[in-house]
């Protein structure tokens, strides 16, 4: 999956077209992301007595799939890829080896994410 937590997305399809937020969580099983202030719905609550909940009408954010965000970048979106990097790793013993890590990197601009 291309989004992370923390990431800023741009809805782009759905009743919340064109609406940017932080995302919350990633559900990765499911494909989907909780964005802030993205997909409100209305979840209605008994109250219970025996831990002291309270009724009533909570408004929270639903998840919404991944396909439907895309990552902002700037003042537009981009598109998400990967590059590999060489990079200089050191062992707990002192030595160093060569390996090569994942970077995530905009495919509009090719900077690193």
């Amino acid at each position: 999956m291309n989004i992370k937590k923390g990431d800023t997305v741009k809805v782009i399809a759905g009743k919340d077209k064109g609406a940017q937020g932080k995302v919350i969580t990633v559900l990765r099983e499911e494909e989907r992301v909780i964005v802030e202030g993205v997909n409100l719905v209305k979840r209605h609550t008994k109250s219970v007595q025996q831990t002291n909940t309270t009724g009533g009408i909570i408004t929270r954010e639903a998840p919404i799939h991944v396909s439907n965000v895309m990552l902002v970048e700037g003042d537009g979106v981009t598109r998400v890829g990967f590059r590999r990097d060489e990079v200089t790793k050191r062992r707990p013993d002192g030595s160093t080896y060569e390996a090569s890590r994942s970077v995530r990197v905009s495919r509009k601009t090719g900077k690193e994410i």
